[in-house]
């Protein structure tokens, strides 16, 4: 089992940056694929990024390709989401999320431990 907690959340403006992290305790890091989803209010939660157990394979939705960028440190048991031009749509309850699973899917939306989440708040 592991434990996730994000932390990096906050108010931007609008072309602002902010970096998210997701410290994982419990069992090793290293054997989870990893995941960021966000939740805007009144919409379904959504997958943002994803990246495998080694940091090899790495995958984004449209939405924030070109902007935003997921990496790790296995060495901290940590995953990170780096987001850049920040826009108001991008608004939302920011998640990470680990899965077990023996194989690497860059869509794969059924995650077996999730961290409280961390407000991101883009104003205008």
């Amino acid at each position: 089992q592991v434990q996730l907690v994000e932390s990096g959340g906050g108010l931007v403006q609008a072309g602002g940056s902010l970096r998210l992290s997701c410290a994982a305790s419990g069992r090793s890091f290293s054997i989870y694929h990893m995941g960021w989803f966000r939740q805007a209010p009144g919409k379904e939660r959504e997958l943002i990024a994803a990246i495998s157990r080694s940091g090899g394979n790495t995958a984004y939705a449209d939405s924030v390709k070109g902007r935003f960028t997921i990496s790790r440190d296995n060495a901290k048991n940590t995953v990170y989401l780096q987001m850049t031009s920040l826009k108001p749509e991008d608004t939302a309850v920011y998640y990470c999320a680990a899965t077990g699973s023996t194989y690497w899917s860059p869509t794969r939306k059924a995650y077996d431990y999730w961290g409280q989440g961390t407000q991101v708040t883009v104003s205008t």
